[in-house]
C-alpha cells in the first residue's frame, strides 16, 4: 500500500496535479508511518480482550466504505483463514441489500470507521445493525465521535491518517484474527487446507 501510494504521488506529479507543498505533506505522512503503526500495535491488549468474545462465534460480518472496503475484506479473510470462523465483508452502503437479514446477537459486526467524508453514512449503517440487536466492534479514527454503548464497542486508533488510513486500519483487524485463533487453539502458522509458500514447498 505504501508503494502504491508513492506510485500515485509520482503519477500525480508527472501529470501536473500535485503541488510541491502537497507532495511534501504526503511524504511527511509516509515517513511518519512507522511511528503511527507502533501506536496502533500498542492497542493489542484491548484487541486481545475483543478476541476472547470471538472464540465461540460461528460467523462474523465486516463492513467498510470506500477505500476501506478492501480492508474489511482483508479482515474477513484473515478471520476465516486462521480461526475458521465464517466471515464475510460487505460495503457498508449495501448492508440493507442482504447481509442485514443475517444480523442478530450471535453475529458480531466489525466495522472500519475512518474519520472521512463517508463517516456520517457509516454511522447510519451502524445504527441499523444496533437496532437489530447486532453487537458492533468498531475500529474508529481519533475524532470519529462514535459513542460506546451497550453492544457497541469502540477502539480508537491514535490518529486520523487520511489517504494512508487503510495501512493503519488493517493492522488491528489482523491482530483480532490472530488472537481469536490463539484463543481457539488453531495453528496460525499453518492454516488447514491451504497451500501457501510459507507452509509448503
Amino acid at each position: 500500500l505504501a508503494a502504491l501510494a508513492l506510485l500515485t504521488l509520482a503519477l500525480a506529479k508527472v501529470n501536473g496535479r500535485l503541488s510541491a507543498q502537497a507532495e511534501a505533506e504526503h511524504l511527511t505522512q509516509l515517513r511518519h508511518l512507522p511511528v503511527a503503526v507502533a501506536k496502533v500495535v500498542e492497542l493489542e491488549p484491548e484487541i486481545e480482550r475483543w478476541a476472547q468474545r470471538f472464540a465461540n462465534k460461528q460467523h462474523a460480518l465486516f463492513l467498510g466504505r470506500g477505500m476501506h472496503y478492501p480492508i474489511a475484506l482483508e479482515g474477513a479473510l484473515k478471520l476465516k483463514e486462521i480461526s475458521y470462523i465464517h466471515a464475510e465483508a460487505y460495503p457498508a452502503g449495501e448492508l440493507k441489500h442482504g447481509p442485514l437479514a443475517l444480523v442478530d446477537k450471535d453475529m458480531p459486526v466489525i466495522s472500519v470507521a475512518p474519520n472521512d467524508s463517508l463517516l456520517e453514512k457509516l454511522k447510519s449503517n451502524l445504527q441499523e445493525v444496533k437496532a437489530r440487536g447486532g453487537e458492533l466492534y468498531v475500529f474508529a479514527d481519533a475524532g470519529s465521535e462514535i459513542p460506546e454503548s451497550e453492544g457497541v464497542h469502540i477502539l480508537h486508533l491514535p490518529e486520523h491518517y487520511g489517504m494512508l488510513s487503510p495501512i493503519l486500519h488493517v493492522i488491528p483487524l489482523q491482530l483480532l484474527s490472530y488472537h481469536a485463533a490463539l484463543v481457539k487453539g488453531t495453528d496460525v502458522d499453518k492454516p488447514r487446507n491451504l497451500a501457501k509458500s510459507v507452509t509448503v514447498e
